[in-house]
């Protein structure tokens, strides 16, 4: 791992109408629209989608580098997040993350040590310690 501080660099692009182009050095370029709520199209990736999905791909990473430091056994992990915005105060922002985590296990596997490291990793996710917004973790734990 590299030493802190990390830096991100992105750009994004666009013209008085279509999409807005996120790129990244070496990443493949993302088509942006402004979401349906908003007036824009189904089916392209937004800002606020971007968000949320970074906040689910976060909690995942986070639980993967725990349970890996734990050594932990787990098969899988799905994450559904509902992002929420609203506009408290007349100010249009994010209120809070829904996180549902749905992690699968091998049948010997201890439940409680895998309810404390899905609530560690809610905990530690950089990009939800980086919001304001609240942040809610429901869990279903499945064994085979």
């Amino acid at each position: 791992m590299q030493g802190y501080p990390h830096h991100y660099l992105v750009s994004a692009s666009g013209g008085n109408q279509g999409s807005v182009v996120v790129s990244g050095n070496g990443l493949p370029d993302i088509d942006t629209q402004a979401p349906p709520q908003f007036g824009g199209p189904e089916g392209v990736w937004s800002p606020e989608t971007m968000l949320t999905a970074a906040v689910a791909n976060c909690f995942i990473l986070s639980f993967r580098a725990i349970a890996q430091a734990s050594k932990f056994e787990w098969d899988s992990l799905e994450c559904h997040v509902e992002g929420v915005l609203d506009r408290p105060e007349r100010a249009t922002l994010f209120t809070a993350f829904n996180i549902h985590a749905v992690l699968h296990l091998p049948s010997d596997v201890k439940l409680e040590m895998a309810q404390r490291l899905l609530e560690k990793s809610e905990q530690i996710c950089l990009i939800t310690a980086s919001l304001k917004s609240e942040t809610v973790l429901t869990m279903d734990i499945q064994t085979d």
